[in-house]
């Protein structure tokens, strides 16, 4: 083993809106699609992956009991491959990467994909919470300590972007200008095709859907904030999106022993 770390691949399905074209796959089939395709892209063995380290937020229901797991053994890979997943919220998948790097550059492993999965249609936001709530469990947010260093203030990604927005000065015009922008620039690169290298159509949907024709200034200045005098709109807020991505991350030693190639500018 090196001590240098590769991207060897990297693929992804097409991000579905809520109830669009993915709505309806299971999130474990949905990764696998993306783990077979990783390992046809790059031509490496399934069997030899060390580990799979897989990113979740919504970890309950078809996406509880290690969703990581669950979806390497739907892709067909052998029951001698391991996965977990890991939870970091919205930098769930890219804490998977930062382990698979660390991993091959402490020799420890070889060849490890990192990689992750959400299906909002199926689990919204926050389903773990409201899930255990209902089922008549504490709060995650309910213990003394918690109480006694934030008291009953809410705690909420609105909120946050609205402090966010305070204290940096950030005016609702320039950010949906940002929004309009960030439209128009996903369309273009999606017409030009830029995208479809990364991209592996799945149960009919081969572009994302996500980004919107009809984002425009004015419309986005028609939209209601989400709180009384407060900043953000649904159109400053990500999206309610399904999808999974891999990438696979390998030594110097497996690079060569299985013959792949590092994508530019990923050694490290």
């Amino acid at each position: 083993m090196s001590g240098a770390a590769y991207v060897v691949g990297a693929v992804r399905s097409p991000v579905g809106r809520r109830g669009g074209g993915l709505a309806g796959v299971h999130p474990a089939d949905l990764g696998a699609r993306v783990l077979r395709a990783l390992v046809e892209r790059t031509g490496a063995p399934a069997e030899a992956v060390d580990d799979v380290v897989w990113g979740c937020v919504g970890q309950v229901g078809p996406q509880a009991s290690n969703i990581g797991r669950t979806t390497v053994l739907s892709a067909g890979w052998p029951e001698s491959v391991p996965a977990m997943t890991v939870d970091r919220q919205c930098g769930s998948s890219q804490q998977a990467l930062h382990l698979a790097a660390q991993a091959v550059l402490s020799g420890t492993q070889d060849l490890v994909v990192a990689g992750g999965v959400e299906v909002m249609s199926q689990v919204p936001i926050g389903s773990p919470t409201l899930v255990g709530v209902e089922a008549g469990m504490p709060h995650p947010r309910g213990g003394t300590g918690w109480a006694e260093r934030y008291g009953a203030q809410e705690v909420s990604q609105f909120r946050g972007a609205e402090l966010i927005a305070e204290r940096w000065g950030l005016g609702r015009a320039a950010m949906e200008a940002h929004a309009v922008e960030s439209h128009r620039r996903a369309r273009a690169a999606i017409e030009a095709g830029d995208l479809a290298d990364e991209v592996v159509p799945v149960a009919g949907v081969t572009a994302d859907e996500g980004p919107r024709p009809d984002a425009t200034p004015e419309r986005l200045a028609g939209l209601t904030p989400l709180r009384a005098g407060g900043r953000i709109t649904a159109a400053l807020a990500s999206q309610i999106s399904d999808g999974a991505a891999a990438v696979l991350v390998a030594s110097e030693d497996a690079v060569t022993r299985h013959g792949l190639t590092p994508s530019p500018g990923s050694t490290r």
